[in-house]
């Protein structure tokens, strides 16, 4: 008997974040490991207060899975920091790619991205 439940299997299931494929280095195993010990631990003493779709935590697990450590590290970063009382809000996607202003020797240029995508 069928009571319309999505039975859903593998990656998609294990969690919240995202499932897509991924190069397992060492540096974004370990971004990731911290981000998802975050969201077991601490995420439930702070509360479902993010701003953004998806949750600021959801978008740092995809940004260290895509970009690495460095890069996504620092756009997880300046995510929370977008998340303020009086910061964005709205639909803030990782980006696939990042454009050639976000070399890894300009760590702050990551401030931008999203800034210009999300409402007000």
């Amino acid at each position: 008997m069928d009571h319309g439940h999505d039975h859903r299997h593998g990656a998609a299931a294990l969690g919240r974040n995202w499932p897509g494929p991924w190069r397992k280095t060492p540096g974004r195993v370990f971004g990731t490991s911290l981000v998802r010990l975050y969201q077991l631990t601490l995420s439930g003493f702070i509360g479902n207060s993010c701003r953004h779709m998806p949750t600021c935590s959801e978008y740092a697990h995809e940004a260290i899975a895509r970009h690495g450590l460095w890069a996504g590290g620092w756009m997880g970063l300046f995510r929370v920091l977008r998340c303020g009382p009086w910061g964005t809000h709205g639909i803030d996607r990782v980006p696939e790619m990042l454009a050639q202003p976000y070399a890894w020797y300009v760590p702050w240029r990551y401030w931008q991205i999203g800034r210009r995508r999300s409402g007000h």
